[in-house]
């Protein structure tokens, strides 16, 4: 086997002496032969199981010779639109198209079109009539039955039937994948895969399908949104692999959606293997004129150590695409492939991360996930932790312990998040310390989202209390530690069942705190999460309650603009929110007021300063350039490509109680 990568030209494959691919992978990111990257795991593992396998990455969607390059595949093409869903990568929620793509060589916008994945099979079948086209990623992953667009601001089939593709490998894909190839190479026809856990397929008659669960129709959920809010939830209680059912979305009397019950989760020594494969860890040399994929720089000297989460917020589509069961990495295998780290010749000695969707996650919630699977009707942590909940670190905190006692290694940091009501959870506090002391940078970032209990019960997070609980225990382990270290608050604005008052609300817990976030995250409605189910239905689909959705534009700024109340260009929006809240108690001078009284003259400044009083309304000292109270400046989560993070002033100032 050539340890190097994979083919993307004719030149490429004659070098291995291939006259045919067996597989081509068609992907909307550019090559970077990662761990971190879908494609790089499937093509590697497929490579690993004897398939020659090579690569189209973002190819010409106008042209059809792009993608002839590497000539027609003995058994099919594989196609993902990226490792983001292409209209997320392409558009911010308020729909204003971005102007870097980090997955895209030199970060240049408009490489892959929108809807990615419905396009490259569309282009792939205009050239190829009856090959074999089986999606996956998360793009398909999300989209795999009928689901809500926010882009379109419409209801969707299956991506199954708008690509023209004969499968769906949806999750991580390892499992699924393997077994399609062999099928395919055994010589049974893609139309007769039918078998497959972790796929979906479409079907002209249910005569062979047995033990399902028939949704909706595709028709009378566009009909009636109550329909499609039944069908979703149906959808995400059979999303677990050893209890979920086979599912049926019918469309027309002869033809029928089928999705197969999930695939197993991947074992610690399965994990190993995938994580393990000769991956060359870069961006293809052939990117390095135009500057490089900027992706990489934030996942090179970073280890994945888990899958899955079961956090299960509301607005996460974790559920739908990893799953709720944490699969873990060995000990062995992440500390060789930090030592691998070690030797790359831009290391500085910072291992930038070690986890995944949530990094303190080692282990699954309880001892039954193994053998029965996660509560299909009931969650892990919310509203309050199982009582069969295993709250324990102690593994993830002898793994760290691992790797910065390798030489070379000067710091371990935590940066995919934990969550800190499973840290409460833990009855010791033996990780909190560990983490304080050796993996936060000055700055710890966490997700309590909102302050007001009834937005959080939507949400899926615990109560606010929980994490004042947190920060009080974080702020005493930092005091007792002799350290000046900082919490950063993620924080989400109209989320379905967050009205003025709730946004108010959230806005008086920051001017209390001495706090105001640089950028926030707007409520942004991706494919198959239970919030997004909501903000199209107007209902949350576990309770069928009617829940109060901020749909409209002007609002949702108002709620965006309650958030940074400080920031000047805010202060219209603001007096306008608190006016129709009923809420003018909160303008005025006095220290619980947000922003001051503006006066038509009398001296009185657009700025609405108070005649004679220095102060600006942004609430800084003049001279000031720091955030009231000295609490360090938020990043904006949003929903911006990995690779894209901006770096957060460290401030060591006091932060006002």
């Amino acid at each position: 086997m050539i340890h190097d990568y994979l083919p993307m030209n004719r030149a490429d494959m004659n070098i291995r002496g291939w006259k045919q691919c067996d597989f081509v992978y068609v992907s909307g990111d550019a090559y970077v032969d990662h761990p971190s990257f879908g494609h790089a795991i499937i093509t590697r593992l497929l490579e690993a199981h004897g398939y020659k396998v090579g690569i189209i990455a973002q190819p010409d969607w106008k042209d059809p010779e792009s993608i002839r390059v590497l000539g027609e595949p003995r058994l099919g093409f594989f196609v993902s639109g990226g490792n983001m869903d292409s209209m997320v990568n392409h558009y911010s929620v308020s729909k204003k198209r971005r102007q870097q793509d980090s997955y895209t060589p030199g970060g240049v916008m408009g490489r892959r079109p929108d809807y990615a994945t419905v396009v490259y099979c569309n282009l792939i079948r205009s050239v190829y009539k009856r090959v074999p086209i089986i999606i996956g990623g998360i793009e398909a992953s999300l989209r795999r039955l009928a689901h809500y667009d926010y882009w379109s601001d419409r209801l969707k089939h299956s991506i199954l039937i708008d690509s023209q593709a004969d499968l769906i490998s949806y999750g991580m894909g390892e499992r699924s994948v393997v077994e399609i190839a062999d099928a395919l190479n055994s010589g049974i026809d893609i139309k007769d895969i039918t078998f497959i856990d972790g796929t979906v397929y479409k079907t002209s008659s249910l005569d062979s399908v047995y033990d399902a669960l028939t949704l909706p129709s595709y028709g009378a959920m566009k009909e009636n949104k109550l329909e499609y809010a039944r069908s979703y939830y149906i959808q995400y209680s059979n999303t677990d692999p050893f209890t979920g059912k086979r599912l049926v979305e019918p469309y027309q009397d002869n033809l029928y959606v089928v999705q197969n019950p999930p695939s197993k989760p991947l074992t610690t020594g399965e994990m190993d293997e995938v994580y393990d494969l000769p991956y060359m860890r870069n961006y293809h040399p052939s990117y390095e004129e135009e500057g490089g994929v900027p992706a990489i720089r934030e996942i090179k000297f970073s280890l994945i150590s888990n899958r899955g989460c079961f956090g299960a917020c509301s607005f996460c589509a974790l559920t739908f695409h990893q799953g709720r069961i944490i699969q873990v990495r060995s000990h062995d295998s992440l500390v060789a492939e930090a030592k691998l780290l070690t030797e790359e010749p831009d290391f500085k000695g910072y291992i930038h991360d070690v986890g995944g969707p949530t990094a303190d996650f080692r282990s699954p919630a309880c001892e039954k996930q193994l053998t029965k699977g996660a509560c299909p009707n009931r969650q892990c942590l919310f509203p309050e932790p199982c009582r069969n909940l295993k709250a324990d670190h102690s593994d993830y905190i002898e793994l760290l312990r691992k790797l910065r006692s390798l030489p070379k290694v000067k710091k371990v940091f935590i940066r995919s998040g934990i969550r800190f009501d499973y840290v409460l959870a833990d009855p010791s506090r033996k990780f909190l310390k560990e983490l304080c002391q050796y993996h936060v940078s000055g700055q710890l970032k966490v997700a309590p989202e909102h302050v007001a209990d009834k937005v959080l019960s939507r949400m899926g997070k615990p109560q606010n209390k929980v994490y004042r609980q947190f920060v009080k225990e974080y702020k005493d382990m930092n005091a007792q530690l002799g350290m000046k270290q900082y919490l950063v608050p993620y924080l989400m604005s109209s989320h379905p069942g967050s009205g003025l008052p709730e946004a108010i609300e959230l806005a008086e817990y920051l001017r209390d705190l001495g706090y105001m976030p640089e950028q926030v995250q707007d409520f942004y409605p991706t494919p198959s999460t239970i919030s997004t189910c909501m903000y199209y239905t107007g209902y949350d689909p576990r309770t069928m309650e009617k829940v109060y959705v901020p749909t409209n534009p002007h609002e949702k700024a108002m709620q965006r603009a309650l958030i940074q109340y400080r920031n000047p260009k805010n202060y219209e929006l603001v007096e306008e929110a608190l006016k129709k809240a009923g809420r003018t108690d909160l303008i005025g001078y006095d220290k619980k007021c947000l922003i001051r009284p503006r006066f038509s003259g009398g001296g009185q400044s657009a700025g609405g300063k108070r005649p004679g009083n220095g102060q600006p309304a942004s609430g800084k000292r003049p001279g000031n350039g720091q955030p009231a109270g000295g609490y360090p400046a938020a990043r904006q989560r949003d929903d911006k490509p990995a690779g894209k993070k901006k770096t957060i002033r460290n401030v060591h100032k006091k932060v006002k109680k």
